[in-house]
């Protein structure tokens, strides 16, 4: 029985990679998913696993933290939708790695590189150069313009002045300081792996806003937080309950 965490804090990829996983091996037993690094943290400090299945970007920081807060001697593989920098050093450093939309081929060869190496067979993973290595190259790891659509018009738009995204449907949409609306090739999924946390935040399934486009801020239902935008959203924003906690540690950093 292999005994697996999932940390990742989108509940539709994290149950979707649940099922692959229990698909390839019925004996993989989920111990349990976790949406932050401070869940995956306090888990980690008193359990033991076989392989962490680990997201790069989390809510409350990046995952990389983790390894900062407490020694992890079990293997990783990371899933990130975007981050060219990152894959680099996970070669480097002999660390698997899966690019979201996760295949079941791609996982099935990750887990089969990971049955090969029995405990005593592989080599340690240094997990302090792979943080040295992003950090020094962290300006490199997110992007700076976006292709955008309007109409049969064709811009790129730079990351300093965008507002917010959002997802109506199958589409997503960027907005920018000046409240111009794009029709953008990606999903909110993609865009939080190659946005800087610093500055932007998911707040819902629908929207991913940066700091400066928040107007104002209003106690909601169950702890729920109202956000007015700047430039105005059609749609309400609301951080759900389950981002609820993190989004206040993200204001307060």
């Amino acid at each position: 029985m292999t005994q697996v965490v999932i940390v990742e804090d989108e509940p539709l990829a994290a149950q979707k990679l649940s099922r692959q996983l229990k698909n390839i091996d019925p004996d993989i037993e989920i111990l349990a998913t976790l949406d932050s690094v401070a869940k995956a943290v306090d888990f980690l400090s008193s359990r033991t696993v076989d392989l962490i299945f680990l997201d790069i970007h989390l809510g409350d920081d990046l995952s990389f933290s983790i390894f900062e807060k407490l020694q992890v001697k079990v293997p990783v593989i990371f899933t990130t939708a975007y981050d060219q920098y990152a894959i680099k050093a996970f070669k480097v450093n002999s660390i698997d790695y899966l690019l979201k939309p996760v295949n079941k081929t791609d996982l099935k060869q990750a887990l089969e590189k990971f049955y090969e190496q029995r405990p005593g067979q592989q080599a340690p993973i240094n997990y302090q150069s792979l943080i040295n290595s992003l950090q020094s190259g962290s300006s490199e790891s997110y992007q700076s313009r976006f292709l955008v659509y309007k109409g049969d018009k064709v811009k790129s738009i730079e990351v300093e002045t965008v507002a917010y995204f959002f997802a109506e449907g199958k589409h997503v949409y960027l907005v920018d300081k000046g409240g111009q609306q794009y029709l953008l090739d990606y999903t909110l999924d993609k865009l939080k792996e190659c946005l800087d946390p610093q500055y932007f935040f998911r707040i819902n399934r629908q929207f991913i806003i940066h700091i400066q486009a928040i107007e104002e801020m209003t106690a909601y239902t169950k702890g729920r937080i109202k956000i007015d935008l700047n430039p105005a959203a059609k749609k309400e924003a609301i951080v759900s309950i389950e981002r609820a906690s993190t989004f206040k540690t993200w204001l307060n950093k």
